[in-house]
């Protein structure tokens, strides 16, 4: 236990610096937003010209922020991720999923913020609503036991995670006429993989207490399951008769 106090410590001072540069991050993203703004009323300025000027001005910090707040206030991306990890057992099997999940969406963004490859929005948020159904329904018929293979589920729904992710790079216009995407890319995914971990750093003890009683890990299990199944498929039939 006191390995998994040290990484909640960690994961939790860092969640704090990074809740410590919101503030300064929105009045940077707003700034960038303003500036983009007024370079498109300019008639001989593109649209693209003020998305660069956005992607010039938000740095390392900036992008490594808007990951952490991106996973942080994504809700069916947080619920996917628990639904994951709640049949986790120890902290190997934790930091695999998370890492399983990070580079499959790192994939997928990549393409789509460089435009190689663009799915229709509507099709992109059905299916991470569906990858939430389908992981909780696994896991009430496994029971809630630890799953072989659940790395490679997460793998194969963590790419169409990533095409949800790629509008938020998007909107910086990261990538545009060959713009750097590298230094985004990594600092954006960092901050996702640090918000995932603090996360997990908080929930996870949590159940792992719960699990010293079979009976009662057994039951949140269960219920946790249920309501990710719950959730999901509101989401998902909002998401497929919506506009």
């Amino acid at each position: 236990m006191w390995l998994i106090r040290i990484v909640a410590t960690v994961s939790m001072l860092v969640a704090a610096g990074a809740l410590a540069r919101v503030e300064a991050t929105a009045s940077e993203v707003v700034s960038a937003q303003s500036d983009a703004g007024a370079t498109r009323s300019e008639p001989e300025s593109g649209g693209e010209n003020g998305d660069r000027s956005m992607a010039r001005r938000a740095g390392f910090g900036a992008f490594l922020q808007l990951g952490v707040e991106h996973i942080w206030t994504g809700y069916d991306h947080l619920l996917f991720l628990l639904a994951l990890l709640v049949v986790c057992r120890d902290l190997r099997s934790v930091l695999v999923i998370v890492s399983c999940f990070t580079v499959a969406h790192s994939v997928t963004l990549g393409l789509a913020t460089m435009d190689w490859v663009r799915l229709p929005p509507k099709v992109i948020e059905v299916a991470i609503a569906a990858s939430i159904v389908l992981v909780g329904v696994e896991n009430l018929w496994r029971g809630g036991e630890a799953l072989r293979g659940r790395a490679a589920v997460t793998l194969i729904f963590g790419l169409v995670h990533g095409f949800g992710f790629a509008n938020v790079l998007r909107d910086f216009g990261v990538g545009r006429d060959g713009g750097g995407i590298a230094l985004p890319l990594f600092s954006f995914n960092l901050g996702v993989e640090l918000g995932q971990l603090a996360i997990a750093a908080v929930v996870l003890p949590i159940y792992w207490q719960l699990a010293r009683d079979e009976q009662r890990a057994r039951a949140a299990r269960k219920w946790t399951s249920l309501a990710t199944v719950g959730l999901g498929g509101y989401w998902l039939l909002e998401r497929a008769v919506g506009a």
